[in-house]
Order: C-alpha cells, then sequence, then structure tokens
C-alpha cells in the first residue's frame, strides 16, 4: 500500500518546539521511523509538510486526480481545528485519510477539542507521539 504521509502547520519545527508536548525528535527523525515501519510490512510512503493550507489542499488533490496513493496520514496542526478548506478537500476525495495528532489533543486547551476535519476521517489518532503515525497507518490498511 502506498500512504502519504501530510504534515501541516509548524510541524517542520517539531524536536525543536514544545519538546514537553511533541518530543525531541525531528519531523525528519520521525517520517525516517514511518518509513521504517512501513518497509518492515511491505508498503511504501511518500511526506510531505507544508505551513500552507492552500498547498495541503492542493496536495490531496494531487493525490486523488493522479492516484498517488491508497491513503493518507494527514497531521494538520493547527488547521485541524479551522480549515474547512481542508475539510472540504478531504470529504472530495475517494482516498480515506486518517487524522492524526502526536500530543492527546483532549488532554490540552480547549480549542484543541474540537477538529472540522474528524467527521471527514477514516479514524482518528492522538497521543501517542510519534507511534501515532504508526497507528494510524495500522488503522488505515486493516
Amino acid at each position: 500500500m502506498k500512504i502519504l504521509v501530510m504534515n501541516g502547520v509548524n510541524l517542520n519545527l517539531t524536536g525543536k518546539r514544545e519538546k514537553g508536548v511533541y518530543g525531541t525528535e525531528t519531523l525528519e527523525q520521525i517520517n525516517e521511523k514511518i518509513a521504517a515501519f512501513a518497509k518492515s510490512n511491505g508498503d511504501e510512503v511518500e511526506f510531505y509538510q507544508s505551513n500552507i493550507e492552500g498547498e495541503l489542499v492542493n496536495k490531496l488533490h494531487e493525490a486523488y486526480l493522479n492516484k498517488t496513493c491508497q491513503g493518507i496520514l494527514l497531521n494538520a496542526g493547527a488547521f485541524t481545528h479551522y480549515s474547512y478548506a481542508l475539510r472540504d478537500a478531504i470529504a472530495a476525495i475517494d482516498i480515506p485519510v486518517a487524522e492524526v495528532h502526536m500530543s492527546n489533543v483532549h488532554a490540552r486547551e480547549a480549542f484543541r477539542h474540537n477538529s472540522v476535519l474528524s467527521e471527514v476521517c477514516k479514524g482518528v489518532v492522538c497521543g501517542f507521539g510519534a507511534n501515532s503515525y504508526i497507528a494510524a497507518m495500522v488503522g488505515l490498511k486493516r
């Protein structure tokens, strides 16, 4: 299975910002672990990160129109809580999308408790650090 792993706003600073929340591993290190797990299970991954909402929407459209993957892991960061553009893009495609968060968003600030993306995603995984991506990948495959 080919899986697109998409990371949104501020996730390029993972390992450098709010280490008590997100840990010390960089996004590159996390991606290496995801790639190794995927390879060990006969899967392939592509990684994409952008701090720009429209670029994330474009990547979802590209994946759909070009049939480049069979599943998407999306950690949209703060866009999760208000991006109707991302929500509509997910609803418009027929590729299953898993919403991913490294932190437990329900144990954090109240504004993080609401996701406008969840209802159009196949599932949601949060709170397991970098392993949230692995759990979401397993979920998508099953």
